[in-house]
């Protein structure tokens, strides 16, 4: 039987080289590959990229006229510091937190939600 893993992630954007260097900046690692329609950065056993989308609309969390398209969740031990590292990275925090003491819900400079939780398990 073969092994099946999830092994990339890839996020819709205009502007790959820029969304991948926010998330290289965020998640402590470079981007490994860059080029004017798509970039990418390794995390372990795991890529992470962006895609250039000619007329690419941002998401408006949490209107669903846009939808969010992905939703990424980051695990941190500390939400205050993992929220100031994320705006010193280039994330701005949304107006709506549903659960504030349990996460953060953050966007990322293309507009994509993603949410820093103490909640995920090591």
């Amino acid at each position: 039987m073969s092994t099946i893993r999830l092994a990339s992630v890839s996020l819709d954007c205009s502007n790959p080289s820029d969304l991948a260097a926010f998330y290289a900046r965020l998640l402590g690692t470079e981007v490994t590959f860059d080029s004017e329609q798509f970039a990418a950065i390794r995390l372990d056993k795991f890529w992470l990229s962006a895609q250039r989308i000619e007329n690419y609309r941002p998401p408006a969390w949490p209107d669903a006229d846009q939808p969010q398209q992905i939703h990424l969740d980051m695990a941190v031990d500390d939400l205050e510091g993992a929220e100031a590292a994320a705006v010193a990275a280039g994330a701005i925090k949304a107006s709506v937190q549903p659960s504030p003491e349990r996460w953060r819900v953050m966007i990322d400079p293309a507009g994509h939600p993603f949410c820093l939780s103490t909640l995920i398990p090591d």
